[in-house]
């Protein structure tokens, strides 16, 4: 029970227009009214209460059908599925997802566990990049790091407008990789 009350005063801290400034665990823990030693006993540091949060949002945003995409044979559909996977994450709860995203450029705690997170999302598009291109080529990396940015909640943040809705942002998301695709393995090939 204190770690779900943690982990909603966490996110209702990071939704708060200026809370994302005052993210500490002593904040964290004053607003699930609960003694800082509780939040370092469920979580250990700060890094895991926001692994933890990570976690908790992807749940949410039902990144446990990731596998699916992975399974897909055809690597342009795998692509497809992964976006859809993404735009569901991101649209979790894009207004934490916009401050944690905003606190990884001043938090080297926050920084290091997005930035290890991005590192999985960038390995998962290599892993599908190399179904449709030979690793040495220059021109996968490229494809890997627009793929990379494609998916960013930058990205679906940007594309959705101020109010829309990150899923809208789907068809425009997939046309592009789509392109960047193209480019890698040219028109009409199936790839690996």
């Amino acid at each position: 029970e204190s770690r779900r009350r943690v982990l909603d005063a966490a996110r209702a801290l990071l939704a708060e227009p200026s809370g994302y400034q005052a993210f500490t665990v002593d904040a964290v823990a004053r607003r699930a009214d609960v003694a800082r030693a509780t939040v370092y006993y469920q979580f250990r540091s700060k890094t895991g209460l926001l692994e933890a949060l990570c976690d908790d949002l992807a749940e949410d945003g039902q990144m446990g059908d990731l596998p699916r995409a992975f399974a897909e044979p055809d690597p342009r559909a795998a692509v497809h599925q992964l976006i859809g996977v993404f735009a569901g994450f991101w649209a979790a709860d894009r207004v934490v997802m916009r401050r944690l995203r905003a606190l990884a450029a001043l938090d080297p705690d926050v920084h290091d566990v997005i930035s290890a997170r991005d590192e999985r999302r960038r390995q998962g598009l290599e892993a599908l990049a190399s179904r449709l291109g030979p690793a040495g080529d220059a021109r996968r990396a490229d494809a890997v790091r627009a793929l990379l940015a494609l998916t960013s909640f930058e990205s679906f943040d940007t594309m959705a407008g101020p109010d829309g809705d990150l899923r809208d942002a789907v068809p425009l998301v997939t046309s592009l990789a789509d392109a960047v695709l193209t480019n890698l393995v040219g028109p009409g090939s199936e790839g690996g």
